[in-house]
């Protein structure tokens, strides 16, 4: 990957100034590559990785795999468009395995997503059978460590 897009997918807060510091490159060059790749797609986005353990109300993820009968001109993508257009799923990935698209699906309580995936998602033309786990705590995401504790294991030293 380029260093640039590796630098930005760390931290995207990460400054033109700074950057250009990391890659040996003017903040203009950098400022202009970057707006390309948002031109052309590359770069769909920037977002907060948020704590989600942290906050008052509830919030409820899904992992869900789901098994679906390819269409004969589309595949796996008619299906997977059609599957991707509901709101609550935020991801979705085709996979190798038992099951052929895996979806994160968020809601407000559990019976929200369950109601989604036996009224809405269970019952679309071509998804053959669907497999639901609720996530319970996110450890690490992105890279990142959740847990708040930061524990220093360096002996301290005094004076």
């Amino acid at each position: 990957m380029d260093e640039l897009l590796e630098i930005i997918r760390k931290n995207a807060r990460t400054s033109v100034e700074d950057i250009a510091k990391m890659i040996q490159s003017t903040p203009a060059e950098v400022a202009a590559r970057i707006e390309d790749y948002e031109k052309e797609g590359t770069i769909r986005g920037y977002r907060a990785l948020i704590n989600e353990d942290h906050l008052p109300d509830d919030h409820v993820t899904a992992v869900i795999e789901v098994k679906v009968q390819p269409e004969r001109e589309g595949g796996f993508d008619r299906v997977a468009r059609r599957i991707s257009g509901f709101p609550e799923v935020v991801n979705m990935h085709l996979m190798s395995g038992k099951y052929d698209l895996l979806l994160f699906v968020e809601g407000n309580t559990l019976r929200e997503v369950a109601s989604f995936v036996s009224e809405r998602l269970a019952t679309l033309d071509g998804v053959l059978s669907t497999g639901t786990h609720f996530m319970l705590k996110t450890y690490k995401q992105d890279g990142v460590l959740m847990d708040g504790d930061k524990h220093d294991d360096r002996l301290q030293i005094s004076p």
